[in-house]
Order: C-alpha cells, then sequence, then structure tokens
C-alpha cells in the first residue's frame, strides 16, 4: 500500500444527526476529517491533478453535501456514507473517515464524541 496521503482534516458543517428528536430539530456542528491514501507519484511527477491526483475540492463538497442534506441517527453511519461515497467517486487505497460530536449530551465532560471508520475498496 502506497504511503502517499491527501489529508482534509476539521472540516466543520451543521446537521441534523442524532438518536434524539432535539438533535434533529435543533442540528449541532460536526467535524470530519478524511485521510485518503492513494500513489500519488504521477500527478507528484507531472505536478498535475489530471496524472492521478486526488481533487480534494470534490472530496470537501462531497463530505459537505453529506453532513449538510443528509440525515442519519449514528456518526458511524455518517462516516461510513462518507467513506463509501469518497470510494466510489475516487481511485484511493484506503479511506479514513472521522466525524466528530463537539456538543453532546452525555451528562459530563468531554471534548467531542468520535467514530473511525477505515475502509479499503474491493477490488
Amino acid at each position: 500500500m502506497p504511503a502517499d496521503r491527501i489529508v482534509l482534516r476539521n472540516m466543520v458543517f451543521y446537521g441534523y444527526h442524532g438518536v434524539f428528536p432535539a438533535e434533529k430539530e435543533l442540528g449541532q456542528r460536526f467535524e470530519v476529517d478524511v485521510e485518503m491514501a492513494a500513489d500519488l507519484s504521477a500527478a507528484a511527477q507531472a505536478d498535475d491533478l489530471e496524472a492521478g491526483g486526488i481533487n480534494y475540492v470534490d472530496v470537501y463538497t462531497l463530505v459537505k453535501d453529506i453532513v449538510e442534506e443528509r440525515e442519519f441517527n449514528l456518526i458511524e453511519a455518517l462516516a461510513e456514507t462518507i467513506a463509501q461515497e469518497i470510494m466510489s467517486a475516487h481511485d484511493v487505497d484506503e479511506v479514513t473517515v472521522r466525524v466528530r460530536k463537539p456538543d453532546v449530551a452525555i451528562g459530563g465532560v468531554l471534548d467531542h464524541v468520535e467514530a473511525e471508520v477505515v475502509r479499503r475498496p474491493e477490488r
């Protein structure tokens, strides 16, 4: 597996995800990291996105649309959907998606709750 990675870290969106009705009604912030592993050597050597690079503007837009336009009960399901759609749209060897919910009503103090999924395309 190549060691090359493109990382989009701490993208912040407002979405309506959660198990409780108030979460779906009021919404909240979600933070998302995406790491994509792929062989980027051809694009790097040619200095040309079309030579095998990953268009991270497209990845950002895809993630934004999923987080802001859809609803999920679980952040695990949100992360899974993001990973699957990235693999469908881009030639990657592996994708890691982290979804953080910073304002979780848990009855205690914590920084955030995070779900992480790591997926590889079936080839």
